[in-house]
């Protein structure tokens, strides 16, 4: 195990991951966030059908992983959004405006045909910078 990466698993607010992966990553100053589907902490889909609620639900769910590590969406360098139709865009533009506001990281957004969760709509993956303190003490 490098002695220089911290991996984090959050199993009282994010659901069990669908594969071999971990929540977050802390390595080199930076926090890297898997990538995260509107789903509450039983791993059940929030916002069915709703592509403004699941993409509120998958910041919700960003965001407590972020805070936990000492970092917030304004220390947010770079995101991929993965939709399942890009029509969508838009309105999930709306809800990432809202939620960085003058904090604009860089971007990438991509299309798919489809996520884990048959029903998500959205995937969102995050990269920020770390915070000393979550690099220092594991979190």
């Amino acid at each position: 195990m490098n002695a220089g990466v911290v991996r984090y698993r959050f199993a009282d607010a994010l659901a069990e991951p669908a594969s071999h992966y971990t929540d977050a990553v802390v390595a080199g100053g930076f926090l890297f966030i898997s990538g995260t589907l509107a789903t509450d902490a039983s791993g059940a889909l929030v916002g069915e059908g709703d592509v403004v609620a699941q993409t509120e639900q998958t910041f919700d769910n960003i965001e407590t992983v972020l805070t936990r590590l000492g970092a917030s969406l304004s220390d947010v360098v770079k995101i991929v959004v993965y939709l399942t139709d890009i029509n969508d865009r838009t309105a999930v533009n709306s809800v990432r405006a809202r939620r960085f506001g003058e904090s604009r990281p860089t971007s990438t957004l991509v299309q798919v045909a489809a996520l884990v969760h048959p029903e998500a709509l959205v995937e969102i993956q995050v990269e920020a910078l770390a915070s000393t303190n979550s690099v220092a003490s594991g979190a």
